[in-house]
């Protein structure tokens, strides 16, 4: 097993690689809004029995519920904060409750794009050596507005917005993109949808920790099988000084 931390004269790997980057909070900032819109839900509902904790645990679960039966997106944000007031009180849903409870999903979607450090630059810089594509999840339109609005729509040879990022999925992925499995990374910030899962599909993963990873994607990091490498890097930015 290879379970390497960043090094920080590491030996670059030859180029031809492929990577396979995420996109939210591995490229740009994402769960924070969700956090914020999150936590103006809660100060709104202002429960009188659930505790804030309460609340985000039972929200927790109606998104999970929610993403179940209607995938990711802002659609199924907002239906998770209805349903959740909804079962939380005996207040009746009124127009004008329903707009404020949507708006704060909508804060979200007006929030501009903000690349995390070193990320335009050093993938500006990998794609001159090796094929890069994005894989993310979610709502794929919603997915490549926020693609076309970083400005890093040029670097990608394919872009590829996943209903759900199991090992199955990472397998007809590379079967669709004709990845080798011995030069092929996953890149990203989640142990559940981006690394484990890559893994379980044999290829190699690069796991770069975020702050606010949404509290959904938590998940232990799995040891990589012998043949596999598994690198903990600080930054996008260190990408660079393995490839």
């Amino acid at each position: 097993m290879s379970f390497v931390t960043s090094q920080p004269h590491s030996t670059r790997h030859s180029a031809g690689q492929t990577l396979l980057i995420d996109a939210d909070d591995t490229l740009w900032e994402n769960s924070i809004y969700f956090e914020r819109a999150i936590s103006a839900f809660i100060s709104y509902l202002d429960h009188r029995v659930h505790t804030p904790e309460e609340v985000r645990g039972h929200l927790n679960a109606t998104e999970r519920a929610t993403i179940a039966a209607h995938g990711y997106g802002l659609a199924s944000f907002r239906r998770s904060l209805t349903l959740c007031f909804e079962q939380l009180t005996d207040v009746p849903l009124t127009e004008e409750k329903q707009r404020r409870i949507h708006s704060f999903a909508q804060s979200i979607a007006e929030q501009e794009i903000e690349l995390l450090p070193g990320v335009a630059e050093t993938l500006a810089d990998l794609s001159t050596r090796h094929r890069v594509l994005l894989v993310t999840k979610g709502n794929p339109e919603e997915q490549q507005d926020k693609l076309q609005r970083s400005g890093l729509a040029p670097f990608f040879s394919e872009v590829e917005v996943l209903p759900e990022k199991h090992d199955d999925a990472y397998r007809s992925l590379a079967a669709k993109h004709a990845c080798d499995a011995a030069t092929t990374w996953m890149i990203g910030n989640s142990p559940k949808s981006d690394i484990n899962p890559a893994l379980a599909a044999g290829l190699h993963a690069i796991f770069i920790p975020h702050d606010f990873t949404w509290v959904l994607e938590h998940e232990s990091v799995n040891a990589p099988s012998v043949g596999q490498t598994l690198l903990e890097l600080p930054s996008f930015g260190a990408l660079a000084q393995h490839f």
